[in-house]
């Protein structure tokens, strides 16, 4: 298919200038078939408005509430009329050529499924973020690095090639592997969502190419401090759920010892000894939750 259509997917809450510049990026790019849908997560400022007022062509979707990441994104592409849709995060920006390296690879490739371009620093571009996942994702210790992190551009990871996990801030996926292995799951809401997709689409036997060619900037950390309640309880949970889902029962007890006896007692001293009461909180009532499959 020559230029098939792409649906680029945006998130919004309460972040215009963010989603505004991303946008501004998109409208640079240098492939001619292209839809981008916005997603607003039931923003409290004057987002819709801004959004909607310079950028009438978009597609945009006011939510009443916020949805997550998963829910706001299968609510896009539920509404998308692209043969691929493009997931990619508002605090990026991305370089006027990024689309065609991605379609070229995955049309010539029929168990390609998946893919992620090449992730830059916005603040430092010298540095990368993602050139591709790791060799296999760690399910015991729910732990998952993406290889070339912080390492050097131009970098050595110049090969189009297949990977474990493509990254949730710039995911495309062919329509017909979304239709095949469904979307995103709703139980995770936000973080290591991208993963399950990832080995859903390997379980459905499609590849996931990492392709160096394609170059998007990611504003890391421009949404949430790492060190948030709300994100250290959701990351504590979902690396649970994704071992209960993935792994067998055998091994997701060994997880579960791991857990129990490393990282549970661990992080809590951390937490208490550094006198970060509500991050301790935000983690116990995670690893509770994860537990209990809640």
């Amino acid at each position: 298919m020559k230029n098939p259509k792409v649906s680029i997917i945006l998130l919004n809450m309460n972040q215009p200038a963010l989603t505004i510049a991303c946008l501004q990026s998109l409208q640079k790019s240098t492939y001619p078939n292209i839809e981008i849908i916005v997603v607003d997560q039931a923003s409290k400022d004057d987002s819709v408005e801004l959004i909607g007022k310079q950028f009438p062509t978009v597609k945009l979707i006011a939510n009443k509430i916020n949805t997550g990441f998963t829910g706001g994104n299968n609510i896009g592409m539920r509404e998308a009329m692209g043969d691929y849709f493009f997931l990619l995060n508002n605090d990026t920006e991305v370089d006027p050529g990024f689309l065609e390296p991605l379609i070229e690879e995955l049309e010539l490739n029929q168990f390609a499924g998946a893919a992620s371009p090449l992730i830059r620093f916005f603040q430092n571009p010298d540095k990368i973020q993602y050139a591709g996942g790791p060799e296999s994702i760690d399910l015991i210790r729910g732990k998952n690095s993406w290889r070339g992190w912080m390492s050097d551009y131009p970098t050595k990871y110049t090969v189009v090639e297949p990977t474990s996990a493509a990254h949730g801030a710039a995911f495309i996926i062919k329509r017909k592997v979304a239709n095949e292995v469904g979307l995103l799951d709703d139980n995770f809401f936000i973080y290591f969502e991208e993963l399950d997709w990832s080995i859903r689409i390997r379980k459905a036997g499609y590849k996931i190419l990492f392709v160096p060619t394609s170059e998007i900037f990611h504003k890391e950390s421009m949404t949430m401090p790492k060190e948030h309640p709300f994100r250290v309880r959701l990351m504590t949970r979902n690396r649970i759920l994704l071992s209960r889902k993935h792994l067998t029962k055998f091994r997701f007890f060994k997880s579960l010892i791991y857990s129990t006896l490393i990282s549970l007692p661990g992080n809590c001293l951390r937490y208490l000894f550094g006198r970060k009461t509500e991050l301790f909180k935000a983690y116990t009532s995670g690893f509770y939750q994860g537990l209990i499959n809640h």
